[in-house]
């Protein structure tokens, strides 16, 4: 087994907390909340799909298992990206 040589993080973000009104995102030393009313797609969600998050580029993250990406922009910022589809 190998592991990671030393002063490289294997992991910069996590998923710290899930509550009955969302989820807790930690990325580097920024906490992030992303409620359910603004990120839909997380409320019915598995534990185990949330918690499977990678930070595919620095500041945006991905759910594989819930095929979701978001960057911290839209995390911070819901209203600048609405969920319906135009066109």
């Amino acid at each position: 087994m190998s592991s990671e040589p030393r002063g490289i993080g294997t992991s910069t973000v996590e998923v710290t907390n899930i509550t009955a009104n969302g989820v807790w995102l930690l990325a580097g030393e920024r906490e992030l909340f992303m409620p359910y009313s603004d990120f839909p797609f997380f409320k019915d969600a598995s534990v185990g799909k949330i918690l499977n998050v990678e930070e595919a580029t620095p500041g945006h993250f991905y759910w594989p298992d819930l095929d979701v990406d978001l960057g911290i922009d839209s995390i911070e910022n819901p209203d600048r990206y609405p969920l319906e589809a135009t066109g």
